[in-house]
C-alpha cells in the first residue's frame, strides 16, 4: 500500500470488507493486530447514539500497551450519533487511532467529516454495487423501480441495508453530475439531483420513508 499513517482520525470509503485491508495497513505501520488488547474492531449494520456513547467510553480508557486503535465499519450513522462522535474524534485521548469506514463519506455531516483525514488504500477493492448507477440512469421509470427492489428488501433483522442505499445514491449523484457537465444539462438535472440530495439527507433518519424517497429519485432523475 502507498498510504501512510498521518494523524489520529481517518475516514475510509467502503464497507465491512475493508476491515481486512485496514488491519493489513496497520501491520505495515508497525502496529500489531494479533492478540492486541488495545485493538477494537467492530462492523455495525446501524450506528446510533448508544453505539456512539459506547465508543466514547471505550476510547476514554487507558491503553494496556502503547495505543488504542478503533476500526469501525458503520454504513448507517444517524445525525444524532454523528454529533455525539464529534468530541470523541476532535480530541482523541492520547495516542488513540480511529478508522471510520463508511460507504458514502460525502453523506456525513460536514462538521464530522472535517475532523477526519481521508485514507485511500490503493489495493483494497470495494464490493460491487447492488444497483449500477449507469444502468439505472439509462433505464425507463418502470425498469428503474425494478432495479431498486434489491435495495428495498429487508434482512433477517427486518431492516434494509442503508449502507448499500447510501452508496448507490452517492454513485448516482456522481454519474449524473459527470453527464450533466459533459452535456451542459445542469438545469434539466436540477430537480433530479435535488431528489438525490433529499434521499441522502433523510434516508438514514429513524422512521424515514425509504421507498417513497427512492421512488422519487427513479421518477425525477432524467434519463441519460
Amino acid at each position: 500500500m502507498k498510504a501512510k499513517l498521518v494523524g489520529n482520525t481517518h475516514l475510509v470509503a467502503g464497507g465491512p470488507q475493508i476491515i481486512a485491508g485496514i488491519l493489513a495497513f496497520l501491520e505495515e505501520q508497525g502496529i500489531s493486530t494479533k492478540k492486541n488488547p488495545d485493538l477494537y474492531v467492530r462492523a455495525y449494520k446501524h450506528f446510533g447514539i448508544d453505539e456512539a456513547r459506547e465508543l466514547r467510553e471505550r476510547a476514554s480508557l487507558r491503553p494496556l500497551r502503547e495505543r488504542r486503535v478503533f476500526v469501525i465499519a458503520a454504513p448507517d450513522i444517524n445525525r444524532e450519533a454523528q454529533n455525539a462522535l464529534l468530541k470523541t474524534l476532535e480530541e482523541p485521548a492520547g495516542n488513540t487511532l480511529f478508522f471510520l469506514i463508511v460507504h458514502s463519506p460525502q453523506a456525513l455531516l460536514p462538521t464530522l467529516r472535517s475532523r477526519l483525514q481521508t485514507l485511500v488504500l490503493d489495493d483494497v477493492r470495494l464490493q460491487k454495487e447492488m444497483v449500477d448507477a449507469k444502468q439505472f440512469l439509462s433505464a425507463l421509470p418502470q425498469k428503474r423501480l425494478d432495479l431498486l427492489k434489491p435495495l428495498l428488501e429487508k434482512g433477517d433483522d427486518d431492516k434494509r441495508d442503508l449502507g448499500a442505499i447510501l452508496s448507490f445514491l452517492a454513485s448516482l449523484e456522481s454519474a449524473v453530475g459527470k453527464k450533466a457537465d459533459a452535456a451542459g444539462l445542469h438545469a434539466t438535472c436540477r430537480e433530479g439531483l435535488e431528489s438525490v440530495y433529499r434521499a441522502r439527507k433523510y434516508v438514514a433518519d429513524r422512521g424515514a420513508l425509504v421507498k417513497p424517497l427512492l421512488e422519487q429519485v427513479a421518477l425525477l432523475v432524467p434519463r441519460m
